[in-house]
């Protein structure tokens, strides 16, 4: 059966233009034009995508980002009149899974919601319980998903915490980013390019305000990889 898509945005021009470009792809549409109708939509008849306006009257999209994620991982695609990284990577937080900024082309949008909706629909691979990992003043508990600095908690993300498990498992090695999205196959986890530098940036951000500077090191055309994690700046 042809995948269902929410749209969710209170301009009428933009609804028209998507649903008549997921329609030429072959896709289902169901609209709603504000957050609280977002929200019935939902409840009468779970979409495999919603494509979610950030500013909306009476809910905007991010409170029916945090609403939907309480209860569901249904993938979400944010649309923001605003080119503002804040918002963006505030909305990748909460759990969107791309992003795209007004004005767009109606066929980025469904090349990248087909590309979410296909490793959504991959099968998830098995994650194993390795319990405490270190490296250097790093150590993540993969039972109870929590990671420290020293002796130092940091809060992350459920995205954030795989990441940063995935570089840990093989410290020495460069990651590309596509090798980083393949470890999210399954529902909540489509990444792309551009979600998985922010995810990174919020990493390195969080690692620094309790002395992990090191923590990522990038690698110019290549990807990721971990950094030493001695709280010391890396030369490369």
């Amino acid at each position: 059966m042809p995948s269902t898509i929410l749209i969710v945005d209170d301009d009428p021009h933009i609804r028209q233009l998507l649903v008549f470009a997921f329609g030429k792809a072959g896709l289902e549409t169901i609209e709603a034009a504000d957050g609280e109708e977002a929200l019935t939509q939902v409840e009468r008849q779970r979409p495999d995508l919603v494509i979610l306006d950030i500013n909306m009257p009476r809910m905007d999209g991010l409170e029916v980002c945090r609403r939907l994620r309480a209860q569901d991982d249904v993938p979400i695609f944010f649309l923001s009149s605003r080119d503002d990284e804040i918002d963006r990577v505030l909305g990748i937080e909460l759990g969107g899974d791309d992003y795209v900024v007004k004005p767009f082309s109606p066929r980025e949008v469904v090349a990248r919601s087909m590309a979410i909706l296909r490793r959504t629909a991959a099968k998830p691979p098995a994650v194993e319980n390795v319990g405490i990992m270190r490296h250097g003043l790093l150590s993540l508990d993969t039972e109870s998903w929590s990671a420290h600095w020293q002796r130092v908690e940091v809060s992350l993300t459920v995205t954030e915490f795989t990441i940063l498990r995935t570089l840990l498992a093989m410290p020495a090695r460069i990651f590309s980013r596509d090798q980083i999205i393949d470890r999210f196959r399954g529902p909540g986890f489509a990444l792309t390019d551009r979600t998985v530098d922010s995810h990174v940036r919020n990493l390195r951000r969080k690692f620094a305000d309790v002395g992990g500077v090191d923590l990522i090191e990038t690698r110019a055309g290549i990807g990721y990889r971990l950094g030493g994690c001695c709280g010391t700046a890396s030369p490369a």
